[in-house]
């Protein structure tokens, strides 16, 4: 039986995730999300896909994380027409994210046309419409977590909690039958334990191949009592000044829903009476409606709490939603005395772009940046201690003071990595995708010394680069990029 592996994405950088599985012909692609980043990023979504769409038999999509789910409409576009099997609640949200997805690549066809029509040059299209997303939504497949299914001939799936965001699966594929069976783990991405809301990510009991990110592969989070400590104080710094926002790019799905949680658990003990804290994302809001009706899929302290505080739901407790545009520039004229959550996570679009614009020259302000920030992302910049930052085309100095908190992260660090590798019986064959090439080396190493006694064949995987299933036991595959 032939069984290859190959990577399309998330191969020494943290977005795009794409890889495909093929056995005896079938093809099953795991996740199809959109490459973000800079600008020179943003248009490799636009290359056409390195393999034949119409012949992937079926999709696993490991969350609805747009760097995982966000070239599902282009896949469709391009001729896929099998199923795509998920967790139920990432077909909810990936109902809010493409469609939000649909209506800014809208936008950024309609400016970039402005600017084409002056050179005259030919309109262009945008990636995906909100038709290519409600053809890709009919042809998704809910299942539950620890449900078993038959995505394509000798393919098993079974999905577990990766603790991630809402519906973060790892993905347990069965291939091939009796004694030549392999078993593929793909980790998606991996959550962390003892955060807020969601379960503790699943440990696996084995693996032949494992699949996994590496996103922190480099590095160990800030403990959580230090990280719920210094945003404490954070407010109390802002609190003794009495002037200035602050404000919290945060990813719309999982980030936001933490923030939301945190604010209600500690406001008193962080004096947050007096500010106004804004969720001030349409898609955001959404989300968050999803996290409060699958209450099932929240662990145990968070129905503990809810239930300690009937008709108080944590989420919604003491925050204000800012659903429309023009509530939203209302709070552009505000100049002390809001919280801010607001997309994107990175600073790349969203209305956080506005309140940056009006708030980044004051140095009374505070920027909370308390999420991965890609290369080439304005985040990033902000994090690298740019002086300025660009924004609609001006350039805006940076005065606010920033501070990166980075034990907000729902990515598993160095450490959380280990341990997760370390409960799968044996030291099976490890393949690093989504992180960056430091980080990924720096794991590869630490990895390689877990199996003293057998050593742990390892690899970081590259573009379009093919692994043969069958020769994992002779698997000697090094980073040549």
């Amino acid at each position: 039986m032939q069984m290859t592996l190959e990577f399309f994405g998330a191969t020494q950088e943290v977005t795009g995730s794409c890889h495909l599985l093929t056995i005896d012909g079938r093809q099953v692609l795991l996740d199809c999300g959109m490459i973000q980043g800079g600008k020179q990023d943003a248009l490799r979504n636009h290359d056409p896909f390195a393999f034949d769409a119409s012949q992937v038999h079926a999709v696993v999509l490991s969350h609805a994380h747009i760097d995982h789910s966000g070239r599902l409409p282009l896949l469709v576009k391009s001729g896929f027409k099998g199923p795509i099997f998920t967790h139920k609640a990432t077909v909810e949200l990936c109902d809010i994210m493409l469609r939000d997805a649909a209506m800014l690549q809208f936008r950024d066809a309609e400016r970039i046309n402005k600017r084409r029509a002056k050179n005259q040059l030919d309109p262009i299209e945008p990636l995906f419409t909100e038709e290519d997303v409600a053809l890709v939504m009919q042809q998704f497949v809910a299942l539950d977590y620890g449900e078993s299914c038959e995505v394509a001939p000798h393919v098993r799936l079974c999905l577990s909690d990766a603790g991630h965001i809402l519906g973060s699966a790892i993905v347990e594929l069965w291939l091939g039958q009796t004694a030549e069976q392999k078993k593929l783990v793909f980790s998606g991405d991996l959550g962390r334990a003892g955060m807020p809301i969601l379960h503790d990510p699943t440990f696996i009991d084995s693996a032949d191949l494992v699949l996994m990110e590496s996103t922190y592969g480099d590095r160990l989070h800030r403990s959580w009592p230090d990280t719920l400590a210094e945003l404490k104080a954070i407010f109390a710094s802002t609190i003794k000044r009495s002037r200035g926002n602050i404000l919290l790019p945060a990813f719309s799905v999982g980030r936001a829903q933490e923030l939301l949680y945190l604010f209600h658990l500690y406001a008193k003990e962080w004096d947050l009476s007096r500010w106004r804290i804004c969720l001030d994302s349409p898609m955001a809001i959404r989300a968050t409606r999803v996290y409060v009706e699958n209450y099932n899929l929240m662990d145990e302290d968070f129905k503990r709490f809810t239930r300690l505080s009937p008709g108080q739901h944590p989420l919604l407790s003491n925050v204000d939603f800012i659903d429309s545009t023009e509530e939203s520039m209302e709070l552009n004229q505000i100049h002390e005395g809001l919280i801010i959550i607001a997309g994107s996570g990175m600073c790349n679009g969203g209305r956080i772009r506005c309140h940056l614009a009006h708030n980044l020259a004051n140095s009374l302000c505070d920027v909370i940046i308390c999420g991965y920030q890609a290369m080439g992302t304005p985040g990033r910049l902000l994090v690298d201690g740019a002086d300025s930052l660009t924004i609609h085309g001006n350039p805006v100095p940076v005065k606010a003071k920033l501070h990166t908190i980075g034990g907000l992260s729902a990515h598993a660090d160095q450490a959380e990595l280990l341990n997760w590798y370390r409960h799968i019986t044996g030291t099976p064959s490890v393949v690093l995708v989504h992180g960056e090439s430091e980080a990924q080396k720096v794991l590869l190493s630490t990895l390689q010394q877990l199996g003293e006694s057998a050593p742990i064949e390892s690899a970081i995987a590259e573009y379009a680069n093919c692994l043969d299933l069958n020769a994992l036991p002779k698997l000697v595959w090094v980073n040549s990029r």
